[in-house]
Formats: C-alpha cells, structure tokens, sequence
C-alpha cells in the first residue's frame, strides 16, 4: 500500500475498514449488462480476460508532484474488494440464471462463454418483482406474487438477508441493471420514509419496481446504484434513509455510448471557445434495452436523462453567444437486427472565427454491453469501499460514470467527464491522505 502524504497540511487519512471476507454483488435485471459484467468477471479470475474499462483495475492514480513518480494502480493504492472477493446474485422476470440470460442477450460469443458457464450456470435469478405498467414491451414470467407492494419489498429483503447467509457474504451492494422504467416526477409519496413506506403498503401507483428494490437495498444498509435512468434514489426519502442507516448512494443512468462521447467532445468545444448551434443525436439498437424504449414512455424518461448534458457543460447562460441558442434532438430507434451493437449517429453543427459554420459527423458503432459491464464492476467496489470509510448518502464522486449524475446541495450536476475523474481520483486521494491534484504551475 503507498505511504500517504507527509505535508503537514494535508488533511488526515480516513479510517477505512479492511475489505475482509465476500463481497455480495446483486443485480436487478440479470439481462445483458448484468450477464455480461458477471461472465468478464469470472473470466478475469480465471486469467482469460483483461477488465478493460474499469478503473478499479486498469487505471493508474498519481500521487504528489510529477517529479516525485508516484503513479501506482488505483486497486493497489485504495484498499478496494478484489475480483476473488465477489459473489454474484440477482433478480430477472425472464431467464432462471446467468447463463441461460447470457445466451438469449447473445452480446458474447459461445467460445467466452464456454469456460465459465458452470459458474454462469450457478448465478441463479430469483424471482423478480415486477409491474408491466412500467415496461410495457416485456412479459414477466418470474415474478414475485404478494397481497402489496410492501409485501413485495419485504420479500426483497428477505432475498438480501438470505443471499447474504447462503454465500457467506461480509458486505453487500445492489447495482440497479433492470430496465428503464416509464417516465415519472416526484410525487409526495416520495417526500420521506413513512409516506414511502405507507405508500407502499396502499400500492401507490408512484412507487415503481425500482424504488422497491432501492428501499429494500437501503433498509438493508445495502449501498445502492441506479444503473437506469428510473426515478429512485433521486428522491427525498431515499436521501433522509439513506442518512439514517449510514448508506452510500449513486446515480443515475450509465453513461456509455452516445453519452459518453459527448462528455468528451462538448468539453473540447468550450476550452477552444468553439460555437455550438445544435446537436442531433439518432440511435439504433436492438436489444431488450431498445425494445423497451419503443414505448414511448419509456424513451421519454431516457430523453430527458439524455438531453441534460451539454447545458451543465457548455454554461449557456455564462456563454450566450456561443450556445445561447442550441438545438439539441435525441432519438432512439428500436432495431433487432442489431442486436446489442448499437449504433449512434451524431450531426455536430459549430461555428468559430467570425460565426463560419463547421459540421462534425460521428458514427459510433458501439457494443452497449460492453461498455456498460466495467461500470457495474467499478461502482460496486467504489460504493462498498465508501461504506467502509465510513460515508453515506450521495456518492458525487461517482458523476463520472452517469449520463444524469445527481448532486448535492441544489446545485447542477458536472457532466464534464474530465472534471468528473479527476474529481473521482481527489477523493481517493483525500480519503488515503494525499493531497489533491489542482494540475496548478509547478505540479
């Protein structure tokens, strides 16, 4: 483990609790993301395959001054869960385990799969709860049966608390990797703990499957990540139980594909103080992810997660001249012949020296899985590691992996995603006792 910090200054190393025994990593939705994040996993173990894309295990974090050549991995220098650590479980109204989830997503090849599908074969799915209100696309055949939606969350708890006995687990933490449920706003069943939970006692019609699962995860001090764009922990009495219990929270809404781009390019317009005049984005896919957001309702909770990120980045009330008025389209079209391979199309419309316009074209023929899978590896560990040093609530430091971050004190999310790392890699510094990096004259 590095050595922390000798400047006097800086601020004391957290007491972060060893990562001592298994770590339980449940997923609701055991489709293509989950199937996908599980079978690298175990592939990894077993030495078959590099985790690319996950910071956890691939990144390098520097420390103190570049003169000093302190740059060691993150998994090295932040004591993070190991690969060995984890055990997989989860929820699917469809399919009764990983394997059988992962050959009907088909995002990995029979050959990747073959040498873990004993493994794969083992991750049962327990029966999920589900409300085809909210994915009117799909047909749950594995569903949880009770006489209210409290006592379906209790179930939930219950799933918890014996998945936790049954593979000896130490820790636990929930990565939310279902499907995006139809729009919704607040409502006051959501305002605190006692309306949520009398509401669900009264099966509010507000109270979506993930909410469920997300209150089943925090009653259980089960840290919890919302990898879809859903209402859930971005609500009041998610925040005040979470407070209550001592348990980490993050989302919302993986940022991989068109998204992540985005995040990369917007923040190249604003440095070189490039105009935007608008911005269309089009995608097809066609996995159960794209047949969902066939339902209009359903795209629409994606479209606005989709549609916040270039105002928090490009400041338009700071900068009118230069995206004071942008068109900013999203589409989304479900298209089966591809599968999970997504792919998204932008028409990048800016302007510079004397408002001469320019177009920039991006086709990005990406796998949605793929990206998403290193995600679910990262925030677990992240979140477990936060739980361990002894935080709760919102995880902010996680905005890096969100299309649709939330943030503390009313103030808007960063979307910038080179912000967002390096505001990740100060909190880990700051937690081990390192001062943070500010890239200021002289570092």
């Amino acid at each position: 483990m590095t050595q922390p910090s000798q400047n006097p200054a800086t601020p004391p190393a957290l007491d972060i609790a060893p990562a001592t025994g298994r770590l339980g990593m449940l997923t609701p939705g055991m489709g293509a993301v989950a199937t996908t994040a599980i079978a690298g996993i175990m592939a990894a173990r077993q030495g078959q395959a590099v985790p690319i894309g996950s910071l956890t295990q691939m990144a390098h974090i520097r420390l103190g001054s570049r003169d000093e050549g302190r740059n060691p991995m993150i998994k090295d220098f932040a004591p993070l869960a190991t690969l060995d650590d984890l055990a997989f479980g989860g929820w699917d109204p469809i399919s009764a385990n990983a394997l059988e989830a992962a050959h009907t997503a088909g995002v990995l090849k029979d050959s990747d799969l073959a040498p873990i599908s004993g493994e794969l074969e083992g991750v049962a799915s327990m029966p999920a709860v589900f409300d085809q209100r909210w994915v009117s696309k799909l047909d749950g055949i594995r569903v949880k049966e009770g006489a209210s939606k409290w006592d379906l969350a209790r179930q939930l708890v219950e799933d918890i608390e014996r998945f936790k006995e049954e593979e000896n687990c130490e820790r636990m933490v929930m990565v939310w990797t279902g499907s995006t449920e139809a729009y919704q706003v607040k409502a006051d069943v959501h305002s605190d703990p006692d309306a949520f939970e009398a509401g669900m006692k009264a099966n509010d019609e507000n109270i979506a499957p993930s909410q469920m699962y997300a209150w089943a995860a925090l009653s259980s001090g089960v840290p919890f990540a919302n990898g879809a764009p859903n209402l859930a922990v971005d609500t009041p009495w998610a925040a005040t139980l979470a407070a209550e219990r001592g348990v980490p929270f993050a989302g919302k809404d993986f940022k991989t594909g068109q998204t992540l781009i985005k995040t990369i390019l917007a923040p190249g317009f604003k440095a070189r103080m490039l105009g935007l005049r608008g911005w269309y984005s089009t995608n097809i896919l066609g996995n159960r992810d794209g047949e969902v957001l066939d339902d209009p309702e359903n795209f629409k909770t994606k479209e606005m997660s989709k549609l916040g990120v270039l105002d928090t980045i490009l400041q338009p009330e700071v900068y009118p001249d230069l995206y004071g008025n942008i068109d900013h389209v999203v589409r989304i079209n479900y298209y089966p012949p591809r599968g999970d391979n997504k792919e998204g199309w932008d028409a990048i419309d800016i302007f510079g020296w004397m408002g001469y316009p320019m177009e920039i074209k991006v086709d990005f023929l990406c796998r949605d899985s793929i990206l998403a899978a290193p995600i679910v590896l990262d925030l677990a560990l992240f979140l477990d590691l936060a739980q361990r040093a002894g935080q709760s609530g919102l995880q902010e430091w996680l905005s890096f992996y969100w299309k649709a971050p939330d943030a503390l004190g009313g103030v808007p999310p960063e979307h910038d995603i080179f912000i967002q790392q390096l505001k990740l890699k100060n909190t880990l510094r700051s937690w081990m006792g390192e001062d943070p990096i500010t890239h200021a004259e002289g570092e």
